[in-house]
């Protein structure tokens, strides 16, 4: 009796996970601060007020990490889905964050065209035909 129980409710219950498993929801437009020192926040202020302002965000997340050495300063790396396109270092001393994060967000707004220029020229070429 009790294998049959087991059983039944195996049986129910097994649809409903693997429609869970169909239904993912995938979140982008995030930016994912990782940084350690006020250099690094302040940066991060400054970028993601930037990002939010964007609109076409959608399938892209920015990380941003940052290592200290303790007697150069921090090395903060900028990526996007994965991939690193924009290191700075930022000193001991004050230096112009707020401009650093607006040559950050215009390497982002560039790497973010040319990704999706080339996602769409390649829907127009075909693989027969040379290019």
């Amino acid at each position: 009796m009790k294998k049959w129980i087991c059983l039944l409710s195996f049986l129910l219950f097994f649809p409903t996970a693997t429609v869970a498993v169909e239904d993912d929801i995938e979140i982008s437009g995030l930016v994912i601060d990782r940084t350690l020192t006020r250099f690094g926040k302040d940066f991060g202020f400054y970028y993601s007020g930037y990002w939010r302002d964007l609109t076409f965000t959608q399938g892209f997340n920015v990380t941003l990490y940052e290592t200290v050495f303790p007697q150069a300063g921090t090395q903060l790396t900028l990526e996007v889905n994965g991939k690193a396109i924009y290191i700075t270092h930022f000193g001991r001393r004050a230096n112009p964050i707020k401009e650093r994060a607006e040559q950050a967000i215009l390497l982002t707004i560039d790497y973010i065209a040319q990704i999706k220029a080339n996602a769409a020229t390649s829907e127009f070429t075909r693989a027969d035909d040379g290019y």
